[in-house]
């Protein structure tokens, strides 16, 4: 008797999550998953993208430019340098 009552519960529970995930989709465009760093810091991603740039001396490395944004005082949240992997998810 258990068993199907358990089935059903199942099913109405993952309908209704799912309907909830539709709709904070629908309004927010993300409802899933670890916030980007762009959704984070967006001012850094700003920052990055400028030095990435090409200019007359050439663009700059992402070690290079993980540097100067550590210079600029913008740190993870671990207050160390972003990592240069870091750096390219931002250009991305």
């Amino acid at each position: 008797m258990m068993a199907p009552f358990s089935q059903f519960e199942n099913m109405r529970l993952v309908a209704k999550l799912a309907a909830a995930r539709k709709r904070q989709r629908e309004a927010k465009g993300k409802c899933e998953g670890r916030e980007s760093l762009a959704e984070l810091r967006l001012d850094v991603v700003e920052v990055v993208k400028r030095m990435r740039r090409k200019s007359k001396a050439g663009r700059m490395s992402l070690r290079a430019i993980s540097t100067e944004l550590a210079a600029q005082g913008h740190v993870n949240e671990r207050g160390k340098a972003f990592n240069p992997k870091s750096v390219a998810a931002m250009l991305t």
